[in-house]
């Protein structure tokens, strides 16, 4: 599975202490972490002011960039702001996120028209994120016919049906697999992705939670997360779940994580 480092964002009380101060050696340091234990990518997420985020995110991007070679995902709720640190980056990534919000197919799109870039596309519209399955397969289906005029694949589309806090919605998980499902019967080669924590809003023990989210979610397809590598029993639920769906030869990950002390007990 895809991991894409989610600990270099601003909502992190310690994330924006460091980008208030500007300490480039914490944030040269989570990202090395994440590298270490396997992230894929990494998200790189001011959450500042907005006329301080283009600035910020340029700041972070050098940082990470200069730390580890891992791409990056640009990650700003703003497709303007996107679109003026895009040039900064050093090699393809992802960006985080178009949706059927406003212009921001429109101005991402033309962006990566012509790259290997890839692009999270979140199941919400003007109107919100929609608690029905259908609602989000409509709009998946208009992000995707949006994306083809740009000669963008659905390979190269990470979709998001946003799961929903499991205390607010008792359905969340299986509306989740079966949005997941139904997009890729519609488009096989489509990636499907979700931050980890979201379901588990709320409740006690979000960890168990999200735990078992991730087992379930990587059983029915889900072929990217955005999480914590860092986090030991995260990663062992991830490299578990693999080794046990036959993805991992000879559970050869699973032995190796373990041998280099990335999973189970803190070696000494």
């Amino acid at each position: 599975m895809i991991i894409i480092g989610e600990k270099i964002n601003g909502t992190i009380p310690s994330v924006k202490k460091a980008i208030e101060e500007r300490d480039e050696d914490f944030i040269r340091n989570l990202a090395i972490n994440q590298a270490e234990a396997g992230a894929h990518y990494l998200d790189v997420c001011a959450s500042t002011a907005p006329e301080q985020e283009v600035e910020t995110l340029i700041w972070l991007m050098n940082i990470v960039q200069d730390a580890v070679d891992i791409p990056l995902c640009i990650d700003s709720p703003n497709p303007r702001t996107i679109e003026q640190v895009f040039k900064y980056a050093r090699r393809p990534g992802i960006i985080n996120s178009v949706s059927g919000e406003g212009d921001k197919c429109e101005i991402i799109y033309p962006l990566i028209q012509g790259t290997e870039w890839q692009v999270i596309a979140l199941t919400c519209d003007n109107r919100g994120i929609p608690a029905d399955v259908q609602t989000r397969l409509e709009i998946t289906r208009i992000m995707v016919e949006k994306a083809l005029k740009y000669d963008i694949t659905p390979d190269r589309i990470h979709l998001d049906p946003l799961v929903l806090a499991l205390s607010a919605d008792n359905n969340s998980l299986l509306n989740f697999v079966e949005t997941l499902k139904k997009a890729k019967e519609l488009y096989p080669t489509i990636k499907v992705t979700s931050g980890l924590s979201n379901i588990s809003f709320g409740m006690p023990l979000r960890k168990v939670i999200n735990q078992n989210f991730l087992t379930i979610a990587l059983y029915a397809g889900m072929d990217s997360a955005i999480m914590d590598p860092c986090n030991r029993d995260m990663l062992a639920t991830l490299l578990a779940t693999e080794a046990l769906l036959g993805r991992d030869r000879y559970c050869r990950k699973y032995y190796n994580a373990y041998r280099k002390n990335k999973i189970g007990p803190v070696k000494a």
